[in-house]
């Protein structure tokens, strides 16, 4: 996502719309640590995951990821709203690819989350798309309680952040984002008072195991929240420029980044033999390798192109006409 693609009359600034896609690409870093593993069929049994793993990866991550979409979803349907009178139809159109680039996806990664990414924003987002931002926080905030008491992991609470991410770009959170350096260094420390205290209830088994679902969701949503700002308010400090420098450009080519990603560790994967072992050690040098060539080639593309391939295809089809890619077409 660029400046470009999300000027409105209040246009949030580079340096704004570049925080957001450094979170993206932070997430997209963290979730390819728990998709080799899942697709590679070595999470069956949770206990043998690395306790690491456990407390600081698994469902850490995806959160961030859903709150940005729905985020990213509010900021195209402004952007839309300039373009043309009927702004959702070209809203739709973009959840269908999603959903055709989802199922496709699926046959490489079971339980990928681009097809309930697309399913979602169209039979819940869409709908909330004609309500204030007022009246979504509140639906989104319920519908993230519901998810969390409906103990059943990480897509029950896929609505309720997609809704709250939509309602915060209604409300103006990328235009205030500079402002808010001091309530992100707070939020840091409310997010990890939480995690902590629902850390400590899970280990002291207080109320059964549905208690125990909750506290646990509780948790890695906490962490999530603590890590999301925390990242934000490191982007502030001395070692923002080389975070933006890593992070941003893989976080503008999130989809390719993603769908990439699965190619190459499915094969590479068959090849180190990860497939339903046991070796965290090889899955978790397989997943620095691939983030470490996305994180060279994202700049180098994003130098020459507005866009990154999948992210021009997705661009193309939801404007049904083809965008310039090269950078100097786009720039004209």
């Amino acid at each position: 996502m660029t400046a470009s693609t999300t000027a409105t009359g209040a246009a949030p600034t580079t340096r704004r719309i570049s925080a957001l896609d450094a979170l993206r690409g932070f997430a997209l870093c963290g979730i390819i640590f728990i998709n080799i593993p899942q697709t590679m069929e070595m999470m069956n049994d949770l206990g043998r995951a690395p306790d690491g793993v456990r407390l600081f990866v698994l469902g850490r991550f995806y959160p961030i990821f859903y709150l940005l979409f729905g985020l990213g979803f509010g900021l195209f349907l402004r952007s839309a709203t300039r373009r043309t009178d009927r702004p959702r139809v070209p809203m739709a159109r973009r959840l269908a690819a999603l959903s055709v680039l989802g199922v496709l996806h699926h046959l490489l990664q079971p339980g990928e989350v681009l097809l309930p990414f697309a399913i979602t924003g169209l039979l819940v987002l869409l709908p909330l798309s004609y309500a204030p931002a007022r009246v979504n926080l509140w639906v989104g905030a319920v519908l993230t309680v519901a998810g969390v008491l409906a103990g059943v992991g990480g897509f029950g609470i896929l609505p309720g952040l997609f809704v709250l991410g939509f309602a915060l770009a209604q409300a103006g959170l990328v235009e205030a984002l500079e402002r808010l350096t001091t309530a992100l260094a707070a939020a840091v420390a409310v997010f990890a008072v939480v995690a902590i205290t629902s850390y400590l209830l899970v280990v002291a088994e207080t109320g059964g195991e549905l208690a125990g679902r909750w506290l646990g969701l509780v948790f890695s949503m906490s962490m999530a929240g603590a890590y999301a700002a925390a990242f934000l308010v490191l982007l502030r400090g001395p070692a923002g420029p080389v975070l933006q420098a890593v992070f941003a450009p893989m976080g503008r080519m999130a989809l390719t980044n993603y769908l990439s990603a699965t190619a190459l560790f499915v094969v590479f994967g068959a090849v180190l033999g990860l497939r339903g072992s046991d070796d965290w050690g090889t899955a978790a040098l397989l997943g620095t390798a691939i983030l470490v060539v996305q994180a060279v080639w994202s700049p180098l593309w994003l130098r020459r192109f507005s866009y990154g391939p999948l992210e021009w295809l997705w661009r193309t089809v939801t404007y049904w006409r083809r965008i310039p890619i090269h950078r100097e077409a786009g720039a004209a």
